[in-house]
């Protein structure tokens, strides 16, 4: 009796790999950058569509791979026009990513993981804890999917933000796997390196490591100014506390012309006061910063609230006035759940 052969999803081999399964199956190397071409230019959905191949070349690949799609299983509409899109893998877990209209492209919010271990008090993620880090194939099929199902006469989808469910440095060589297949310019995705952002709740270990493997920008979730206030609302500070993470941020490679993004969701009389933002602006001073201020998005079973406008504008003024590029982020999707803190992908199927 004939064993079948248990296809694997062809997106989780970046080149390197797939060419070393050419060579073994005695296919030329060059071979490997036209099948990936098609999967992610041309964006095939069979390997019989793949003409310059021979056709026994397409058969063999055929027989111990797929091009798998995550199933869409809803998309809910902001009134922003932001787009929530809810998707299940193939183990029947579940993950989202967003879909942000800013003014004349798109970015895509993505997932990293299913769940989040970090258990920030302030975010949704986290409360379920962690059930799986995604594969490089899962993440990157998010972004090819949404470009698949995205309207072409509308504005392009141009920037990839890793600010969805999960922390990206703790599911370190998927991410940066699909990373090479996200930026590479030959057969690749072809987005720019300086148009995707990593967002970090502060894994020390993986900052230098992320700086010195890829080119792209480093965003960290810092959120307080002092440990006490930090460890209260993000645990991983107790083990790699705000002295460790700056020092890294400080010997972080940055490409030339740019700046780390620190991230500072405000809070109500937690950590909006004048001291926060004087505080604030002297521990970032050795370090090339912009700041991005997010008033906290309240959700169902967290008793935080959102701050004053007027608290938010004062403490931006406050920063400025120090030389500081200082952003006020009013998250979009709100109306549908899918603001910074609040993905979940609670429905279940």
């Amino acid at each position: 009796m004939k064993t079948e052969i248990q296809k694997i999803d062809i997106k989780e081999l970046d080149c390197e790999q797939l060419v070393s399964w050419l060579k073994s199956h005695q296919i030329r190397p060059f071979r490997a950058a036209q099948i990936l071409k098609w999967i992610y230019i041309r964006q095939a959905e069979t390997f019989e569509e793949m003409t310059d191949l021979k056709k026994e070349v397409r058969s063999l690949i055929s027989q111990h791979f797929s091009i798998d799609r995550l199933r869409i299983q809803a998309i809910e509409k902001s009134k922003d026009g932001s787009s929530k899109y809810l998707f299940t893998l193939h183990d029947g877990r579940q993950i989202e990513s967003v879909l942000i209209p800013e003014r004349n492209h798109y970015t895509l919010c993505i997932s990293s993981q299913v769940g989040c271990a970090q258990k920030c008090r302030f975010c949704l993620t986290g409360k379920s804890g962690l059930v799986r880090n995604l594969t490089c194939g899962e993440i990157i099929t998010q972004i090819r999917d949404v470009l698949y199902s995205h309207d072409s006469n509308a504005k392009p989808i141009t920037n990839i933000v890793f600010m969805g469910m999960g922390e990206p440095l703790a599911n370190y060589s998927q991410v940066v796997k699909a990373l090479s297949l996200l930026t590479n310019n030959e057969y690749g995705v072809k987005i720019a390196n300086h148009r995707i952002t990593l967002s970090t709740a502060g894994l020390v270990p993986k900052i230098l490591r992320l700086g010195q493997d890829t080119k792209i920008n480093l965003a960290v979730s810092l959120n307080a100014s002092d440990n006490l206030t930090r460890s209260h609302l993000m645990p991983i500070n107790r083990a790699y506390p705000i002295e460790a993470l700056l020092s890294a941020c400080q010997k972080y490679p940055l490409p030339r012309g740019r700046k780390i993004t620190f991230e500072y969701i405000l809070i109500r009389g937690i950590n909006d006061s004048v001291e926060d933002a004087n505080r604030l602006a002297k521990i970032l001073r050795p370090i090339k910063a912009k700041i991005n201020l997010i008033p906290f998005n309240e959700h169902f079973g967290c008793n935080f609230k959102s701050p004053l406008p007027e608290t938010v504008w004062s403490f931006r003024q406050i920063l400025i006035n120090k030389h500081y590029m200082t952003i006020i982020r009013h998250s979009k999707g709100r109306d549908i759940m899918a603001a910074c803190g609040q993905l979940r992908a609670s429905v279940q199927v």
